[in-house]
């Protein structure tokens, strides 16, 4: 063992060393995609932007939304069962054309009643192009790959857009009531940003998404760009959209990576941490047959049916899973009821109330509005966090009372 020892630690010496030579002289591929995802660290996602808006809006809420806007904002309007009425300005930066008409629908009603939309795209779906009668076109870039950006209201310098092959902009749109914020210039000047009055609310457009990623808002005085665009945005709660960032096609996944994935870019910390498994490995080989031999404690069995049941819960809500643990509470609920009671629960009807009323002794308007809400739920496809806490209280409240 000793002296094989010294010849294993020379052979793994000359693979560290050849492994850490061949990473110096690879090259590094830049993933250049506009996934404008806010978890993306990548040059064209919007990590950097996501975490500022917390700062532009300390005091206010940013809140992410996952949802299309239609299922969100009706969860989270008056008579609803969000946790509050959704107020303040919906955000957008890149990928919109996921948004369906029902969506549209529900944005313009959310502007109409006095709050704010924005969005920053190349483009727009074609009922948003409709509503608000206006066009876009493309004008190419024939000299270079860098178009020049302004806002026209604000003392700010233009900026360089690079990497830019060509720019859209606005045409025919009604430039007596819609009013004009900025431009970018390719030979000439064209409108890229503008402010459309909708109801009692307003609508901010925008042509320049690549103005928000990492790359720009990290380049030389880029942001100050971006920070005047944002300033035009009321001082109020934020609904950041990230629907598009976890949707399939475009590509919209998700970025999924591990906690070690950074680290593990850093070419120091990734040998480093290549040498010491390779090092922990080979311990644990040659220290795999013991002098002694291992006297083994015999525990005694513990009760993990607790655990169990928190482990299970905690994967469903973990995974947002709400209609399962939806399902499962009523199911389990309703068994009880059958068992305690012996009443049927195949009906949840008034009949099945005054009858539960009358056998547990709790007031009959409590339970009605258990039962309504059980039988509410029933109907519904789409769950969120809210029906499942609510339902969670009235279960409860049942057995406490």
């Amino acid at each position: 063992m000793k002296k094989t020892l010294p010849i294993l630690f020379i052979i793994v010496a000359l693979i560290v060393t050849a492994a850490i030579t061949i990473g110096i002289k690879s090259t590094k591929t830049v993933d250049w995609e506009e996934s404008f995802n806010e978890k993306s660290n990548k040059p064209y996602g919007v990590s950097v932007f996501y975490k500022e808006l917390h700062s532009l809006f300390k005091n206010h809420k940013v809140r992410t939304v996952y949802h299309q806007p239609d299922s969100y904002l009706q969860a989270h309007s008056e008579d609803s069962y969000g946790d509050h009425v959704a107020e303040g300005s919906f955000v957008i930066i890149g990928n919109s054309d996921y948004l369906e008409d029902d969506s549209i629908d529900e944005l313009l009603h959310f502007v109409d009643s006095g709050n704010t939309l924005f969005i920053s795209d190349y483009y727009f779906t074609q009922k948003i192009h409709d509503t608000l009668s206006f066009d876009v076109e493309y004008i190419e870039n024939l000299k270079d790959s860098i178009s020049y950006q302004s806002l026209k209201h604000l003392n700010i310098k233009d900026i360089a857009i690079d990497r830019n092959e060509g720019d859209n902009y606005f045409a025919n749109f009604d430039t007596i009531n819609y009013k004009i914020l900025g431009h970018s210039k390719i030979d000439y000047k064209h409108v890229n940003f503008i402010e459309v009055p909708f109801g009692e609310g307003k609508i901010y457009l925008h042509l320049e998404p690549k103005a928000f990623t990492n790359y720009n808002l990290l380049k030389e005085d880029r942001y100050k760009y971006a920070e005047g665009i944002i300033s035009y945005l009321p001082e109020n709660d934020v609904y950041f959209d990230s629907y598009t960032k976890i949707q399939t096609g475009y590509d919209g996944n998700v970025e999924k990576e591990s906690n070690l994935s950074w680290f593990l870019e850093q070419l120091s910390f990734k040998w480093a941490w290549y040498t010491a498994l390779i090092f922990g490995l080979l311990f644990m080989i040659f220290n795999a047959k013991r002098r002694q031999r291992v006297i083994k404690i015999i525990k005694p069995l513990q009760n993990t049916t607790v655990a169990f049941v928190k482990t299970i819960s905690n994967l469903y809500f973990e995974t947002q899973d709400h209609k399962n643990l939806i399902d499962k509470k009523i199911t389990y609920f309703l068994e009880r009821i059958r068992t305690d009671f012996n009443i049927d629960t195949s009906i949840l009807n008034e009949e099945f109330i005054v009858k539960l009323a009358s056998k547990t002794g709790k007031k009959k308007e409590d339970i009605k509005k258990l039962i309504d809400f059980i039988n509410w739920l029933r109907t519904k496809n789409e769950f969120f966090e809210e029906n499942l806490i609510k339902l969670n209280k009235l279960i409860e409240a049942f057995y406490l009372t």
